[in-house]
């Protein structure tokens, strides 16, 4: 591994060090009566000097850009330290998550009906535009825990298609049952022709308003909705087969990482920043509040909401629901699978 890119990377005990910082900051830096105008949220990474990184933690405040000092106010300027951590500023825009039209897909289309379809796909709940299938999944077999996670085995009694609460549940605005439909209504999936699946369960995510920021506990933007068995292939169009899901303690900042998704097809990018508290737009003037997520360089667009995001040696390790043109945003995938009690794979790695 080359130098530069190994002071991408932060080690364990570095991270625990931003961590327990972080942890000791994060209520009151974000508290909404105080959180600085250009802040969105607020991470762990690695602190960056003149364009390079160093390889020290660092807590890293998530703006909407990055500004001159006299372009801002006093009572908005970062600290160079929080906690006794030093600070870095990471620009991300404003993380945006559903509520808008996708991009057209481009002539290499994964907005095609498709039986069996694969991981990549369009897909949507019928009041929707269109998102992506992350891949498919069943539920945790006899004998498999979630805390610790431990796999069961078994038969599993039905299976899924995994992705978003707003691709599948329409933000909570849905009904057990509803259609699912494949391609998504924005691609011309009409029901009951395209009629795919049906939701199963979703992950409810709190909004402000009505609820104030500071009162939000939302973790995942997840939902399953379940399909025939003969419908459904897991592989995700040109990553394959996923060998396994990597628990949160395990993702490292510096990580590369790779997608294939309805919008914007394969790409890569890398982990930025773990650990983070985010406030995400769903339009309509509703904001929610994340944390425990991960923050990546740009690898989406509008429609590719719900892409399993992996290690280059396909280890999953988030499931994307948000970004910007700067950055995309995942929920840890130990989360969703605790939260909705679904296997994405059989090893844990």
């Amino acid at each position: 591994m080359k130098q530069e890119e190994k002071k991408m990377m932060l080690t364990e005990s570095a991270r625990d060090e931003a961590q327990k910082a972080c942890s000791a900051v994060i209520g009151d830096y974000l508290a909404p009566q105080k959180q600085p105008t250009n802040v969105v949220g607020m991470g762990v990474g690695v602190k960056w000097k003149k364009g390079q990184p160093t390889g020290e933690p660092a807590l890293v405040v998530l703006v909407t850009q990055k500004l001159e000092k006299d372009q801002v106010s006093q009572a908005d300027m970062v600290p160079s330290k929080l906690a006794e951590m030093q600070t870095d500023v990471l620009a991300i825009g404003y993380p945006f998550a559903g509520g808008g039209d996708p991009l057209c897909a481009g002539i290499q289309t994964l907005a095609t009906h498709t039986r069996p379809v694969n991981g990549g796909y369009s897909v949507g709940h019928f009041k929707i535009t269109a998102g992506t299938i992350a891949t498919c999944v069943y539920d945790i077999l006899p004998g498999g825990t979630v805390s610790p996670p431990a796999h069961g085995i078994g038969i599993p009694p039905r299976y899924y298609i995994l992705s978003n609460n707003h691709v599948l549940a329409n933000s909570n605005d849905s009904a057990l049952g509803d259609p699912i439909l494949q391609p998504g209504p924005f691609d011309g999936g009409s029901d009951p022709v395209d009629r795919i699946a049906r939701l199963s369960r979703f992950i409810p995510i709190t909004f402000d308003p009505p609820v104030a920021r500071s009162q939000h506990n939302n973790l995942v933007d997840a939902a399953i909705a379940e399909g025939q068995f003969h419908d459904l292939d897991r592989a995700i169009h040109w990553i394959g087969n996923v060998r396994g899901w990597r628990r949160k303690a395990n993702v490292v900042v510096g990580t590369i990482v790779q997608k294939t998704g309805r919008t914007t097809h394969y790409t890569t990018g890398r982990i930025t920043a773990i650990n983070a508290t985010i406030d995400v737009g769903f339009g309509g003037g509703r904001v929610a509040r994340f944390r425990d997520q991960i923050v990546t360089t740009n690898i989406s667009a509008g429609g590719d909401s719900g892409s399993l995001v992996t290690t280059l040696d396909n280890i999953a390790v988030g499931l994307l629901f948000a970004g910007s043109s700067t950055a995309t945003i995942l929920n840890q995938i130990e989360n969703v699978r605790s939260l909705l009690k679904v296997e994405v794979a059989e090893q844990i790695l």
